[in-house]
């Protein structure tokens, strides 16, 4: 399995997923998510993943996502929209995210993590 992580260093939650990776032996690639946000395919993917629930990609305890009053413009963006803004500001993803071909997970969960990438 080829996975990839869209990750923050200092973010606790991404340090979670890594170890419990490491300690599944779960090979991955990480990619830092504020300087190489996932490309609009792969946002698309995530976005598929969860129905097209665009909510669910956001960061929404962020800065920038309270900065740029995300929730309130939120209603009146459209999907091409938030994958624009999505893939050119990091920041606003909620972390981390992770890839695989066919997968696509948004945060850290343990038990979908375990559903999605344990098999």
């Amino acid at each position: 399995m080829s996975l990839k992580i869209y990750q923050y260093n200092k973010c606790s939650t991404c340090r979670k997923a890594t170890r419990f990776l490491d300690e599944n032996k779960i090979p991955y690639t990480t990619i830092p998510i504020r300087d190489q946000p996932p490309t609009k395919t792969e946002l698309r993917k995530l976005l598929a993943s969860y129905d097209g629930d665009v909510r669910k990609l956001f960061n929404t305890s962020g800065m920038d996502y309270r900065q740029l009053g995300i929730k309130d413009k939120l209603p009146d963006l459209s999907r091409d929209d938030v994958i624009d803004l999505l893939a050119t500001n990091g920041n606003l993803i909620k972390r981390p995210v992770a890839l695989s071909r066919s997968h696509a997970v948004a945060g850290f969960k343990e038990a979908l993590w375990r559903e999605s990438f344990l098999r």
